[in-house]
């Protein structure tokens, strides 16, 4: 089996009409599709839910479900806010900092930009809580042949050690900030 694409991704929401009015204002999602059942249709289960689809791009779609009869929605306490999230693509430098001057004109607090060394990205919550990414690639070709060549290494070494490996430090050196790094 090869498979061909992520045909949607789906997280629970508080609102659906707030969370599809955030997603079309604030990220010019499409709102696609809507779905609404009194059963869950793989087991059976009655549980009526409102379940909404997005067009994220290029054949990418976010999907969301408001529960209205389940306990109030939380997270994973024990995982940091920081680890799950959403990450977006745009196409470049220019509209990641047009985006964040609009996000932060509508009154949405936006951290960044951060400086990854081969993306530049900044972030933000949704109305339900989720932690979103807008990201743009910055990286050469070379960088990322650079990192292809240690993964299979420093997930070997990560796998023994389970602390930090050194392949791909140079991504935040100051040379490579600097674009003078040789990797």
């Amino acid at each position: 089996m090869k498979i061909q694409q992520i045909h949607h991704v789906a997280y629970r929401c508080k609102d659906a009409k707030e969370t599809v009015e955030f997603y079309s204002k604030y990220l010019n999602m499409d709102f696609i599709l809507a779905i609404s059942e009194d059963r869950v249709p793989s087991t059976k289960e009655p549980d009526p839910y409102m379940h909404l689809f997005l067009d994220a791009g290029n054949g990418n779609i976010l999907a969301f479900f408001e529960l209205p009869n389940s306990p109030e929605m939380g997270r994973d306490e024990n995982t940091p806010k920081w680890v799950q999230h959403i990450a977006f693509q745009v196409e470049n430098v220019d509209a990641l900092m047009l985006a964040k001057q609009e996000l932060e004109s509508a009154g949405i607090e936006v951290v960044g930009p951060t400086d990854h060394g081969i993306i530049k990205s900044i972030y933000l919550f949704d109305p339900n809580g989720h932690r979103l990414e807008l990201t743009t690639v910055t990286a050469t070709k070379e960088h990322l042949k650079k990192l292809d060549e240690v993964k299979w290494e420093m997930l070997e070494e990560w796998t023994k050690s389970k602390a930090t490996v050194k392949q791909a430090e140079w991504l935040h050196s100051g040379e490579f900030a600097k674009g003078t790094a040789s990797h």
